[in-house]
């Protein structure tokens, strides 16, 4: 009789690096400014109707107001932007570039990928391997894993990591459809994420450690799946459609998990900085709760930027690093659609 393992059904998977460094992390947000109220004046005939009081997305979401790309912007070029202010940071030229990881949900179409625009625009080489990451909001931290683990593989020298989101077009789809007398209460509260989101491009340049000891040493971390949640937030540009409740339990579940193992070989319960993905106020106060994490030291800028994505992360990073100092221990982590949820410690 055959012999069968029993293979575990939970578990993180961990990665560690021994030479590779963040040279520079940048972004580039759009000039438009759209409040919460203006959705919400926008919405007031159907927050009225379901007896929905005003300040919703302020009360609820902790989301003032976010950033959409104005006439003569767009998320390609102004990513291509963020790269090349990335490229001028680090000291690399673009000849030197052997890697570009797209990592944007917004896609204007399915082919080509968003990559190959972004490796024009930004000037690489011919020899520069190109390709788009999907991995809904932790798409920028999995790409900086792929990245590091190419460079420490000694495949290439150096790595750009980009992201650039544009929420116009699913806003503007959600406000049309929850304006419809035919929505109820629970339709709109399932689409109420959608009203959240942002805009911004951001760029991460990586590179060889000891060529660099200026940079960011990235040390490593984990990733762990709950794949059996993938219909808790399912999204395209006609909409974001999410069970909230849910999606946080899950999600919370999923980090305290992963954190609790992860505890037995990483020490994170004393970093100097939390970098998490930006989704609102209940979400960060939970991780912070679940995880018992210093909140003095977990900046947000969800409240004034919104979800933007797996832009949030490099965009909140690129504006922390000017308060972060040499040997500050540096986590970035969040959870994405799916769900999925990753961890990755930087050493400033």
């Amino acid at each position: 009789m055959p012999h069968h393992l029993e293979v575990p059904l939970a578990g993180n998977a961990t990665t560690r690096f021994a030479n590779v460094s963040l040279l520079s992390v940048t972004s580039v947000l759009p000039t438009r400014v759209t409040t919460s109220d203006d959705i919400e004046e926008q919405l007031a005939p159907a927050l009225k109707r379901l007896r929905l009081r005003p300040g919703l997305l302020r009360r609820v979401a902790g989301v003032l107001e976010r950033r959409n790309w104005a006439a003569g912007e767009s998320s390609d070029e102004a990513t291509v932007l963020a790269g090349k202010r990335a490229l001028a940071e680090a000291g690399v030229d673009a000849s030197e570039v052997g890697l570009l990881i797209n990592t944007s949900v917004t896609r204007k179409h399915l082919e080509p990928s968003v990559a190959v625009r972004l490796h024009h625009g930004l000037g690489l080489p011919t020899s520069a391997v190109n390709f788009d990451v999907a991995n809904a909001c932790l798409g920028f931290v999995s790409g900086m894993n792929l990245a590091a683990s190419m460079i420490e593989s000694g495949q290439i020298r150096y790595a750009i990591v980009v992201n650039g989101e544009d929420a116009d077009e699913i806003q503007v789809n959600t406000i049309d459809r929850l304006s419809d007398d035919g929505v109820g209460r629970d339709d709109f509260m399932s689409e109420f994420a959608s009203l959240t989101l942002g805009s911004g491009s951001a760029a991460a340049i990586l590179g060889r450690a000891d060529e660099h000891p200026e940079g960011h040493r990235i040390i490593g971390g984990v990733t762990r799946a709950a794949t059996q949640f993938h219909e808790l937030c399912v999204g395209s540009v006609d909409g974001m459609f999410t069970d909230a409740k849910a999606l946080l339990k899950g999600g919370l579940d999923l980090v305290v998990s992963a954190w609790k193992e992860a505890s037995t070989e990483w020490n994170w319960s004393s970093m100097d900085r939390y970098i998490t993905h930006q989704v609102s106020s209940v979400h960060t106060n939970a991780i912070v709760k679940a995880a018992k994490l210093d909140r003095s030291r977990v900046p947000t800028t969800f409240s004034r930027l919104g979800n933007v994505g797996p832009a949030s992360i490099p965009i909140t990073l690129s504006e922390e690093q000017e308060t972060l100092k040499r040997g500050d221990r540096v986590l970035l982590m969040g959870v994405g659609s799916g769900l999925n949820t990753a961890m990755m410690e930087l050493a400033w």
